[in-house]
């Protein structure tokens, strides 16, 4: 008997966030189509590609749905009202809660979404990549900031600061997906600020000392 009627509505802002949920947790590649249309209330091909256009359409969709929501734990890093030091500690401690949080996939979409993918999806690796590369460069652009406001001094302990700092934002997705807890977490990015407070002051005694 031939189907009549209207095709099934769907809610699209619910099925990018099924979407959204459904990359975090298992990643680009491993994700396919019909584990998608399921998940997504089990909408039909024709309505998939209508709404989203194609799998990696939908995937970059959901990284900017999660840069919107979940990433703004990022937003310390560009706000220049914060002390820089402060604007460091703030983004990884909110991020270490973020990631821990089990009302969601834990760990970081953006560190572990598309880290190991295959030639012919390599745009995607791209995507992240750069993402990963502004956050790098926010790290950067507030060690820099302090250095210019004279917290810090030029040198080449200092210079490795944003490497120290971006590491450690990067693995703590691995960390947390393998179930460490936002207290264990913050725990060790109190030992890490130890690291900044130590050159801050070192470079304040040997100022003083040439005084």
């Amino acid at each position: 008997m031939a189907r009549t009627g209207r095709p099934r509505e769907f809610d699209r802002d619910k099925a990018l966030d099924a979407a959204l949920t459904l990359f975090w947790t298992q990643g680009y590649e491993p994700t396919s189509l019909n584990q998608l249309k399921t998940c997504m209330g089990n909408i039909s091909p024709a309505s998939f590609y209508a709404a989203f256009g194609s799998k990696e359409a939908l995937f970059r969709e959901a990284v900017q749905r999660y840069l919107e929501t979940y990433g703004q734990v990022m937003a310390p890093l560009s706000d220049e009202t914060l002390a820089p030091r402060d604007a460091i500690e703030q983004t990884l401690r909110r991020s270490a809660r973020m990631q821990t949080t089990r009302s969601h996939p834990t760990g970081c979409l953006i560190v572990l979404g598309a880290c190991n993918c295959s030639p012919e999806n390599q745009s995607v690796q791209t995507l992240l990549a750069a993402e990963r590369e502004r956050t790098r460069k926010g790290i950067k652009a507030c060690v820099d900031r302090a250095v210019a406001d004279g917290k810090l001094t030029a040198s080449p302990t200092t210079e490795t600061l944003p490497t120290l700092f971006t590491t450690f934002f990067h693995g703590m997705a691995c960390e947390a997906r393998d179930g460490d807890k936002a207290k264990k977490l913050d725990a060790a990015i109190t030992t890490l600020m130890q690291v900044w407070d130590s050159l801050a002051v070192k470079n304040a005694k040997r100022s003083s000392s040439h005084q």
